[in-house]
């Protein structure tokens, strides 16, 4: 196989050679962030040796002693049958095709005699025919459309994608280039700094080996991960020397370890989270970060904010502050999240709901170096677990609502102390049980809206709810919890794990309880109310029995489930101190009908007032 590689300015790229696409090549798809990307790093480095020579003639003598060349890419032709057709590069030699387009027309504008070598950039004679060195067949009345200076409106797009998205790019090259070529002096030096000194490599190789290069530059090899193409982009900025005087990448290294010892690529979700708690006020907004937000952050309207594009002395700011300080955050949220750990048990609550919620909101809430860290987490995370909890025992909760309303919230608590988090979250909750009870206004809690509570619920609420049931119990009765609280909510299996007990069995005798009207006997018998928590076994033999022997299965069981028996009120000094000290109704019940599984269900109302008071 012969590859033969040839470094090309631009003038030499656009010269005499007409492009064909080739089929291995999709349509013109590049968009404004990519066209964008592409004109910031041509200008960025073209002003900079700009201010320094300034006063000098625009020639190629001039571009030549001054400039230092730029390399923008590579891209890969074969030739076949006379014609040169792009394999591989066709999306950046298209922009840079339209870029010429653009300064021939500022090149009139300014009466500049360059317009009619730039034209020669744009396309030439071959035999007969009049070409665009970028030979769009099929879309030519597009290019020459742009050629002629036409209003974007009354351009041909009809053939297609690469049409539109030639017209679109251009308006964004045109919009871009005015505001920084105003000026003719500046306008002329570009122009021999843009055919002269902006260099592609081109690899030209035979028809034959045409399908297997193009396979290597697109699909072999690991992919790097956005973190990964992130990490050079941000440590490229820097100078070697204080590169490593400083430990920039031992730093990075350290940071991305640790973050990624609790899941491969974790690093990712990390940026994902910090860059929507700072920087989206809408889930919308946020959207933008879950596909290549190393791409996002360097897009100009982010650039304002971050200030991290071609700015060595902001990275490094960066990377000492924000990224270590968040990312720092974040481990020590990661590490709450998985383990029980009691000084910030609402991590580890919101982790059982399955909410990743405390990364959202607890970056969002805490300020670089922020004293109350540790308060804002714990109140934060308490708030998230009351906020689902209650949506959920209320019949308010949606999903895709919810989800919009955490960057409401984001927003509402960005950097502000703890005492403001309650009515931030209120304002959500109020406004979800309203809307869903169709209502002008509403309590943040209400027996209402709790009142037929319980089918609507998925298992894994059900059982997190009674784990809380049980918990506040054990440490209300100064007793050990009967099982850990993970195990309660994760558990599933036959044997070890815990399942939903109807108190009352689907049986003929409990049916006559509700007047043998069967959906109201299913609708009720699964209010929270009317079921409780039992491990495997015992819950299947309990199944069908009447009340009075599923009594005794519930000895020894969780202390909920025990409340209903009489032995556990018999010398039990510490419930009867939390039956005073709560006001809560607890009494045993030897039989169970409607009128008790509505005490029940009332019972339950007292405890939620008071868990998620």
């Amino acid at each position: 196989m012969d590859i033969s590689p040839d470094k090309q300015n631009i003038d030499r790229v656009f010269s005499n050679t007409a492009y064909y696409i080739d089929f291995y090549q999709r349509d013109y798809r590049w968009t404004d962030e990519p066209v964008l990307r592409l004109l910031d790093d041509i200008f960025f480095k073209f002003k900079e040796q700009y201010a320094r020579t300034s006063d000098r003639d625009p020639s190629m003598e001039t571009i030549t002693a001054h400039y230092p060349w730029y390399y923008l890419n590579t891209y890969v032709t074969n030739v076949v049958n006379g014609r040169t057709y792009i394999v591989d590069g066709q999306q950046r030699l298209t922009t840079l095709s339209l870029i010429l387009v653009k300064l021939r027309h500022l090149a009139k504008q300014h009466q500049s005699e360059l317009q009619g070598w730039i034209e020669t950039k744009i396309g030439g004679q071959q035999g007969f025919e009049r070409h665009f060195w970028m030979n769009h067949i099929g879309h030519k009345a597009a290019q020459q459309g742009l050629f002629d200076g036409k209003d974007a409106k009354e351009i041909d797009i009809s053939s297609g994608i690469t049409a539109a998205n030639m017209v679109s790019n251009y308006g964004i090259i045109s919009a871009f280039i005015d505001k920084v070529l105003r000026e003719k002096h500046i306008f002329e030096t570009f122009v021999f700094y843009f055919l002269y000194r902006l260099v592609l490599i081109n690899l030209e190789v035979e028809q034959t080996d045409v399908s297997m290069v193009f396979e290597v530059i697109n699909d072999r090899g690991v992919k790097l991960r956005p973190y990964e193409i992130l990490k050079g982009k941000l440590l490229g900025q820097i100078d070697k020397i204080e590169l490593d005087k400083d430990r920039y990448n031992e730093l990075w290294e350290k940071q991305a370890s640790a973050i990624n010892s609790f899941k491969e690529d974790e690093l990712d979700v990390f940026f994902r989270f910090y860059l929507k708690a700072k920087y989206a006020n809408k889930r919308s907004e946020g959207a933008k970060f879950d596909g290549d937000y190393h791409r996002a952050m360097f897009s100009f309207d982010m650039d304002e904010k971050l200030e991290l594009l071609h700015n060595p002395a902001k990275v490094k700011a960066f990377l000492k502050g924000e990224f270590t300080y968040y990312s720092n955050l974040f481990i020590k949220l990661r590490a709450a999240y998985g383990c029980d750990q009691q000084n910030l048990r609402g991590v580890y609550y919101n982790y059982l709901l399955d909410l990743d919620a405390p990364f959202l909101l607890a970056i969002a809430a805490c300020s670089k170096d922020d004293p109350r860290e540790d308060e804002k987490i714990r109140i934060v995370t308490g708030e998230a677990d009351r906020y689902f909890s209650l949506l959920q025992l209320q019949n308010a909760y949606d999903s895709n609502e919810f989800a919009d309303s955490l960057f409401r919230i984001a927003t509402a608590i960005r950097e502000t102390d703890p005492e403001t988090y309650r009515a931030a979250f209120d304002a959500e909750l109020i406004a979800a049980i309203a809307a869903r009870r169709n209502v002008s206004e509403a309590e943040p809690l209400s027996y209402a809206a709790f009142k037929q509570t319980g089918i609507n619920l998925n298992t894994r609420f059900k059982r997190y709810f009674f784990a809380r049931i049980d918990e506040f119990l054990a440490m209300h009765m100064n007793l050990n919890a009967k099982h850990p609280i993970a195990d309660l909510v994760t558990k599933t299996g036959a044997k070890t794990g815990f399942h939903v007990e109807h108190i009352l069995s689907w049986n003929t005798e409990n049916k006559a309880l509700f007047d043998n009207d069967e959906e109201r006997f299913e609708q009720e018998r699964n209010r929270l109310g009317g079921i409780l928590l039992l491990k495997g076994k015992d819950n299947i033999s309990s199944n069908n029995e009447p009340y009075s022997e599923k009594l005794k299965s519930y000895a020894n069981t969780l202390y909920w489930n025990e409340t209903l028996r009489e032995d556990s009120y018999k010398s039990k000094l510490d419930l009867k101190a939390l039956k005073s000290t709560f006001g809560l109704d607890l009494v045993h019940l030897e039989a169970f009908g409607p009128n008790e599984l509505e005490a029940r269900h009332k019972l339950l109302f007292q405890l939620i007032g008071i868990i998620w008071k």
